[in-house]
């Protein structure tokens, strides 16, 4: 339900080009209510930065696999998406993870061998390009400009987040406090079979109980419970995402049918 994406592009990005003043000297970024690239995306990658935003939204859950990352849930199922139309149109107010807020940019390494990294698009997005609307983003000296500075830096300030969640997964990771995750949802509480959904990780509470004092008092000190607790709380809300599918028509079909 929530693996990690195969693909050697990050999720959502269908290529990548370095962003440069030979070649986009006369680029735009234009301001849209739609993001289209969010439609079908069920599993959003999430920085521990959001999680305490997130929480109050969406069921924050970890990536089956060696690379457990922090994910939103905003549908139960591959291919569905709760939150969005099929225009990707946002349909009430939630927090939208910063990964979505980041595309179509991202750093990126241009050399394997090179710590520099690059501010890159994807190109296939209609984001950017040579439009008569929208913020140019460099000046009439080819320079990078204030859009152009603040993209990189929204790009600088998440590779920072990702690298604090890193850290936060590697001690999860150190204690042997995730689990494979399982979650069973009834529509009919007279006792109709529960959809069973599995594919993730979670906290083990029963292992958290048992971490020695010294260390909870760390985690306290810098905060690191705290986004174990939301994490946890967040949870609840997994049956909360369940019923939008139902009452969209996106549940498994047995759970749509118990529902009717």
């Amino acid at each position: 339900m929530a693996s990690a994406p195969p693909s050697n592009l990050p999720l959502m990005y269908n290529d990548l080009m370095p962003l440069n003043s030979r070649d986009h000297a006369t680029w735009k970024a234009r301001q849209t209510d739609k993001a289209p690239w969010l439609v079908g995306q069920h599993a959003i990658p999430l920085t521990t930065d959001e999680f305490i935003q997130a929480q109050r939204n969406f069921p924050i859950v970890f990536a089956s696999g060696e690379s457990p990352t922090p994910l939103a849930l905003m549908g139960l199922n591959e291919g569905v998406n709760t939150f969005v139309d099929a225009e990707g149109t946002v349909t009430e107010p939630v927090y939208i993870p910063a990964y979505v807020r980041r595309y179509p940019f991202l750093l990126a390494k241009l050399q394997q061998d090179s710590e520099e990294m690059s501010l890159c698009f994807d190109p296939t997005s209609d984001v950017l390009g040579e439009f008569d609307d929208g913020e140019p983003l460099f000046d009439d000296e080819k320079m990078p400009n204030d859009r152009a500075n603040g993209l990189l830096e929204f790009c600088q300030r998440f590779e920072e987040a990702g690298q604090r969640t890193k850290n936060f997964v590697d001690e999860l990771k150190k204690h042997d406090l995730l689990m494979e995750g399982e979650v069973a949802i009834s529509t009919n509480p007279e006792g109709d079979k529960p959809y069973v959904y599995r594919g993730f990780q979670m906290v083990n509470q029963e292992k958290l109980r048992e971490v020695r004092g010294d260390v909870l008092r760390t985690w306290n000190q810098n905060g690191l419970l705290t986004l174990i607790y939301a994490h946890l709380f967040s949870m609840n809300l997994m049956r909360d995402v369940f019923s939008r599918q139902v009452a969209q028509g996106t549940a498994p079909a047995e759970a749509t049918e118990a529902a009717n």
